[in-house]
């Protein structure tokens, strides 16, 4: 299935889920990048960078992946943070090469008993070869799934939380 742009290669794409959970409480989850490989099937760890603590717009961070066929596949991409708003909205940038990358973007919505959460990225530029190597293993359905098992986990972790804090 091409992304909704209609373009088979990668391109944009967005998933959202609905978390019974403070908005606030699902932002902080996902912000602290170092826990990122708790969420996504794709990122196993992140470090920050240049003495970089946390989450606040322009610190920087290294994230190590794996994936493709059988998750054979393993990289690191340098990052910056651009968005840092608690309980709206986590952003950050991956880099290629010295150049943006990868936007990935969080959005919290307040809903009736929790947020809806919008994962999604945009492609600003990636080298020619990975763009080769996007059709053949269908990179857009690699990360349409992942996106979907990261909203899942970060949706079960705010939840059980909630649900202590609420028992306590």
């Amino acid at each position: 299935m091409p992304a909704k742009n209609g373009r088979w290669w990668l391109t944009e794409d967005s998933e959202d889920i609905v978390v019974r959970a403070p908005a606030e409480a699902i932002y902080d989850l996902v912000a602290e990048l170092t826990r990122m490989g708790e969420w996504s099937p794709e990122c196993q760890s992140v470090e920050w960078e240049d003495g970089a603590t946390g989450p606040t717009a322009g610190a920087r961070f290294v994230g190590h992946n794996r994936g493709g066929p059988f998750h054979l596949m393993r990289w690191s991409r340098h990052g910056r943070v651009l968005t840092a708003e608690p309980g709206r909205e986590f952003a950050f940038v991956t880099e290629e090469g010295g150049r943006e990358s990868t936007l990935w973007r969080y959005r919290f919505e307040p809903v009736e008993g929790g947020a809806r959460v919008t994962e999604s990225y945009e492609v600003k530029w990636i080298p020619a070869w990975a763009r080769i190597v996007d059709v053949p293993t269908n990179r857009h359905r690699e990360l349409q799934g992942a996106m979907r098992h990261t909203l899942e986990q970060l949706k079960t972790a705010a939840e059980r939380m909630t649900a202590e804090r609420d028992s306590s």
